[in-house]
This record gives C-alpha cells, sequence and structure tokens, in this order.
C-alpha cells in the first residue's frame, strides 16, 4: 500500500463512496448493464445481503501500489488478494499480479514500494489478469485499510481500458479504527498539550490488536495484514453475530 500520510478525508464518506444501500440488488442491476464479460460474471455472481452474519461472509483482503494518489492522474503498479473469513485466512491461496501502469513511476513511489521500471517493463497489463482478478473477487466482499485507493483506483483504471468502471461494497479497517478514535473532536486540553490524534494508519492499529509487524508496501503482505487486523477488530469490538451492513459501505 502505497501510504506516506494520514488521508486527508476524515469524514466517514469519502469522494466517490457509491450510494448504495441494496449491495444485492445493486450487483443485479450491474449484471444487466455490464459489457464486459468478465465484468458481468463478477456481477452475475452476486454478493452477501446486509443482514447477513459476519461469520458466513466470504471476505477477500486486497491491496495495491501504486504511482501515486490520485485515480486517474497514477497508476496500480502491484495488486494483493488473500482470501478469508472471520474464522481463516486461506494464505495458500493469496495472488500477486505486477502489473504495468500508463502512467510513470515517480522517485516517491519507487522509494515506498521498491517497484522499479525495470520490475514492470515486461509486466502485463491490468486487462490481462482482470479475468483472474474478478474471479478472485466474485461473490466476496473485499476488506481494504482506507477505501480512498483499490476501489477508486480499479473503478480508473478499467473505465480507461474498458470504458466501463467497477462497484463493489468493501469494508475499511481504517474506518473502523476511525469510529474508535476520531469519534470525538480533540479537546482544548489535547490542544493545548499538542497532543497528536491517535494513529488509524496500519502498522499501528495492528500494534494496538498485539498483531506483529510485517515489512510494509508489498501488497499481498498488506492484504495479509489488513485480514488479520479485521479478525482483531471483530473479535475485539464486534460480534460474529454482526450483520454485514453494520461494516460495510
Amino acid at each position: 500500500m502505497l501510504y506516506l500520510g494520514p488521508p486527508k478525508h476524515k469524514q466517514r464518506r469519502l469522494p466517490g463512496d457509491p450510494a448504495v444501500t441494496d449491495w444485492s440488488k445493486h450487483f443485479a442491476s450491474l449484471a444487466e448493464q455490464a459489457q464486459h464479460p468478465a465484468l458481468q460474471q463478477y456481477y452475475q455472481a452476486g454478493i452477501p445481503g446486509g443482514d447477513t452474519r459476519m461469520a458466513e461472509v466470504p471476505l477477500l483482503a486486497m491491496d495495491f501500489e501504486t504511482t501515486g494518489f490520485e485515480p486517474g492522474r497514477d497508476g496500480i503498479v502491484s495488486i494483493g488478494t488473500v482470501p478469508m473469513s472471520l474464522q481463516r485466512i486461506h494464505s495458500s491461496q493469496a495472488k500477486h499480479w505486477l502489473v504495468k501502469p500508463k502512467f510513470a513511476l515517480t522517485g516517491q513511489s519507487v522509494v515506498v514500494h521498491g517497484i522499479t521500471h525495470s520490475t514492470i517493463e515486461a509486466a502485463p497489463d491490468i486487462t490481462d489478469i482482470l479475468p483472474e482478478l474478478l474471479q478472485q473477487m466474485a461473490g466476496k466482499v473485499v476488506v481494504v485499510h482506507f477505501r480512498g485507493i483499490e476501489r477508486p483506483f480499479l473503478h480508473a483504471t478499467l473505465l480507461d481500458r474498458l470504458s466501463e468502471g467497477i462497484e463493489f461494497p468493501v469494508i475499511d479497517t481504517m474506518e473502523l479504527e476511525a469510529r474508535l478514535h476520531r469519534a470525538r473532536s480533540p479537546s482544548l486540553l489535547d490542544k493545548l498539550l499538542g497532543r497528536e490524534p491517535v494513529s488509524i494508519r496500519l502498522a499501528d492499529s495492528r500494534r494496538r490488536y498485539g498483531l506483529p509487524d510485517y515489512r510494509p508496501h508489498d501488497a499481498v503482505t498488506d492484504a495479509l495484514a489488513c485480514a488479520e487486523l479485521l479478525q482483531a477488530q471483530i473479535a475485539d469490538r464486534f460480534s460474529p453475530d454482526t450483520p454485514l451492513s453494520e461494516l460495510w459501505r
């Protein structure tokens, strides 16, 4: 995950968040509208209903490494996915793809994730791996840490390549931490003492649940780290019986 600082948008709704209240019904509609066969198949696989217990929801932790932070002006260079549920993380089924973006790598992004021009020189375009990626996503709810990356980047990239984007619900582990640690504004005492807000970055969030440190900015490793964090959040603050509608966006 290319992440160099806290997200600019602290409100619960981010620009680009789809205004969807019933994802199952919305997927049925998208299946009729989609033109690309891989997208048609993805939507036809459906999505669990919002009243589904979290213990029964098939999940897919996902992470992207990118050339920057602006969908449409920056591109995806690496994708990592890890299938999971509340009971188990299927690390043996994890997938990793390097893809060649249309946008040049920046020195800053290379320093962060270590993916260079030579690394992606022979990498495929994302459309070449799209059927396999969507097969991984099919029927599952995607889990990310900060929904301002994976969903808008994939949408913008497919809109550019296929002239149609993609919509899907996500559970955002960063937003779940924000609910707890950013629910109130800093007090006057906090401001006077110069106290910084509690960090909700992935590594810092994991430490609060006693999870180990991993080397960051590898797409599969960050997806795994996000998967473990969600399991810890549900166990500590929610319940296996929590309905999906309380967590997804």
